[in-house]
């Protein structure tokens, strides 16, 4: 029997104000650069740390939008909630972007240098 976890890449959450989420599980109205967010995802995720990753728009079943922004996870916690494991934790905005611009942000797992 193992245990079920998730490497993710990337932080997806729900378009902001989606019915049936918690607020932390969706985008917020205002992202700006420099501020930090809380986020929570169900399951037990494990992100990387170290250095900056895309935050996503998630519409479920692994369709995602381009990068809105590039993030830094601050800290992430597993917890037990009505039995079901989620993951919570903070991130910190160091750029938002348009998604309807054409501009690569992400080359894999390396933030591309915009400035």
């Amino acid at each position: 029997m193992g245990i079920p976890i998730e490497f993710n890449p990337s932080l997806a959450l729900r378009k902001y104000k989606t019915t049936d989420r918690h607020k932390e599980e969706c985008i917020p109205e205002d992202l700006e650069a420099g501020k930090d967010y809380s986020f929570l995802k169900e399951g037990q995720r494990f992100f990387w740390l170290k250095g900056e990753i895309p935050l996503l728009e998630t519409k479920g079943n692994q369709q995602v939008s381009r990068p809105l922004a590039s993030i830094r996870i601050l800290e992430a916690t597993h917890f037990i909630l009505n039995g079901e494991v989620y993951t919570a934790g903070k991130y910190l905005v160091n750029e938002v972007y348009n998604p309807e611009a054409p501009t690569i942000h992400f080359e894999g797992l390396e933030k591309i240098s915009t400035k």
